[in-house]
């Protein structure tokens, strides 16, 4: 079956170098069906397209947030169980969760190998994430891989206020954090100050009323080698989540723990492989899906299917 190419046009690289566009159209001429998307109604369409054709492979060309919402478009319209193999194509700003499959570099050679012959498939975990509203109804289900709350919104929005400026911007904006919170600054209160939320872990309501950051993955870096989630992948079917509820002047201290790959620790905290979690907001707010900004009321987190990594 022909292998089906999504290429994401709003992607960094993709749009800061215009003849990546064409070399994946050479390479892809005569050897897969490629889909330029600028929307997320294109993608749908491609997606309705892909669908109905049901190929073996699909490439997916962006960043983690192209990953995440062709993924969740393709198991909208084909079900979990129904995926197709999937290969994340690196034209993004970070691709962070590609970096944790060892995906770096070089996009074309990569599409180049892929469609040369049948790919070495590897299993991967995913996460389901199900938005809700003030009554609770669920508004939206994607599937992905890291989802954050807290400190984690905050340093988003932070970085897409600085024009998403990449790795090293990032750096930079954690550098500024991190600092701020061993003197007790402003940007650090800004940052790292629990938000009023609920935290429901396999049905046990947890005591905190309000959080500074909450974190579950299945992958070990969030990028910046920050290894918070540093369990994930160790059971497939229970994602790691980390919770803690220390104020700015006792978290912002502890991220040499996080770029060690050890336990965040601290009073109330919560560090453990779930099966299911519920992050309830005190009103509408902000969470994080693979470098995407959702708003919502909260959030479900449970496992997602196993996906099939074209390597």
């Amino acid at each position: 079956m022909t292998p089906h190419f999504i290429v994401n046009m709003q992607a960094r690289q993709l749009r800061r170098n215009a003849s990546l566009l064409r070399a994946f159209r050479r390479v892809a001429e005569g050897r897969c069906v490629m889909h330029e998307t600028n929307s997320l109604q294109q993608l749908a369409d491609c997606s309705d397209i892909i669908a109905r054709e049901r190929p073996d492979l699909v490439l997916i060309a962006g960043g983690d947030g192209s990953l995440t919402a062709g993924l969740s478009a393709l198991s909208e319209r084909l079900g979990d169980d129904g995926l197709p193999a999937i290969a994340p194509i690196p034209a993004g700003t970070a691709g962070t969760v590609g970096r944790n499959w060892g995906i770096v570099g070089r996009p074309i050679a990569r599409v180049q190998r892929l469609l040369s012959g049948p790919p070495e498939i590897a299993l991967k975990p995913t996460l389901a994430i199900e938005s809700f509203n003030a009554q609770e109804d669920v508004t939206e289900r994607r599937l992905g891989f890291i989802v954050g709350t807290g400190l984690i919104a905050r340093f988003f929005r932070l970085y897409y206020a600085a024009g998403a400026p990449g790795y090293s911007g990032s750096a930079k904006v954690a550098a500024h954090i991190f600092l701020s919170s061993l003197v007790k600054g402003a940007k650090a209160r800004e940052v790292l100050t629990p938000m009023p939320c609920r935290l429901t872990v396999d049905g046990v309501e947890q005591k905190a009323q309000a959080w500074s950051l909450i974190c579950a993955s299945v992958v070990k870096n969030l990028g910046l080698h920050m290894m918070l989630t540093y369990r994930a992948g160790e059971a497939p079917s229970m994602p790691h989540l980390v919770a803690s509820c220390l104020p700015p002047g006792q978290l912002g201290p502890r991220a040499p723990l996080v770029l060690a790959g050890r336990p965040l620790g601290g009073k109330g905290h919560v560090d453990t492989l779930v099966t299911d979690s519920t992050i309830r907001f005190a009103k509408r707010d902000a969470f994080v899906l693979d470098g995407d900004l959702i708003e919502a009321h909260g959030f479900h987190v449970r496992a997602g299917p196993m996906i099939q990594l074209a390597r």
